[in-house]
């Protein structure tokens, strides 16, 4: 098991331009993180190539690992050549994760609203979204890598939607990225949902959030679930989830694959990762 740092926990930094993907390898490196997730978020591996190269470099000189390439993707489109394109260009990001020389990734697959994310809507577009996967996952069967579609953007986030469709793209290079906390976005629970889903998790995303009922609204920094509760992004460790008791899950499970910190609260984003860095390694020797 090794722990360590989705780059998306410091975007605030790259977006300030306090750091660059780079320093966030070393800051990782600083405080015991073993691997790093690239997010490309405030940089481009598509546009700037050479990137890729000096994020290599820069992780073998720190002596940890990339654990994961994650990007966005919506194949829900307009019209079929809208459609193609997407698949496509979803394509040309699996040659960055090679040459980043990952074997995993996870890419979006759809984004609807919440208004429009019944299992309805989700039924009707099944077909083309379940295509989409399949080619991204053929395609990257060549260089070994394994795809992975994450719980996360209202229309894919209960634990049952991501199984079915993991089920009908029928891959063996198609799994989740499974994200402990996201579950909640769509009011399920957390414990109930990994347990599900932690067997088809290829990358476990590690993030906590603070959970309030949907008639207290706390007011500016929050964002509401499905059903209107209101939750916002914490510390690990900090928040209403049941971190100990899910990690627990995680350990009885078998997997030994990546933790992948996302810090996404209103904390300072340095600290913030720092303290979720600390609280799961320690959480995790307790188990």
């Amino acid at each position: 098991m090794k722990i360590g740092l989705s780059s998306y926990s410091l975007f605030s930094e790259i977006q300030s331009g306090q750091m660059t993907i780079l320093d966030i390898i070393n800051w990782i490196t600083e405080h015991g993180g073993e691997h790093i997730e690239i997010v490309p978020l405030g940089f481009s591996l598509v546009e700037n190539p050479s990137l890729a190269e000096d994020i290599v470099q820069r992780v073998k000189e720190a002596g940890i690992e990339i654990s994961n390439y994650a990007i966005g993707a919506n194949f829900i489109t307009n019209d079929e050549e809208a459609y193609q394109a997407e698949i496509m260009r979803v394509k040309k990001e699996v040659d960055i994760a090679h040459r980043l020389g990952v074997t995993l990734m996870r890419h979006d697959v759809a984004w609807r609203s919440i208004p429009e994310s019944s299992i309805m809507q989700y039924e009707e577009d099944l077909p083309r979204l379940v295509h989409a996967c399949q080619e991204v996952a053929d395609y990257a069967i060549q260089y070994g890598i394994t795809t992975s579609v994450e719980n996360h953007g209202f229309f894919i986030q209960e634990s049952d939607r991501v199984l079915r469709l993991i089920d009908l793209v029928n891959r063996p290079n198609f799994k989740t990225t499974m994200d402990i906390g996201n579950f909640m976005c769509v009011d399920e629970d957390p414990i109930a949902a990994v347990k599900k889903n932690i067997s088809h998790a290829s990358m476990l995303h590690i993030k906590d959030f603070y959970l309030r009922p949907s008639d207290e609204n706390p007011g500016e920094g929050w964002f509401q679930t499905t059903s209107g509760n209101y939750l916002r992004g914490s510390i690990v460790g900090h928040g209403d989830i049941p971190i100990r008791k899910i990690l627990n899950i995680v350990k009885e499970s078998g997997y030994d694959g990546y933790l992948s910190i996302e810090f996404e609260g209103m904390e300072n984003s340095r600290k913030g990762s720092q303290i979720s860095l600390d609280n799961v390694r320690r959480l995790w020797s307790e188990l």
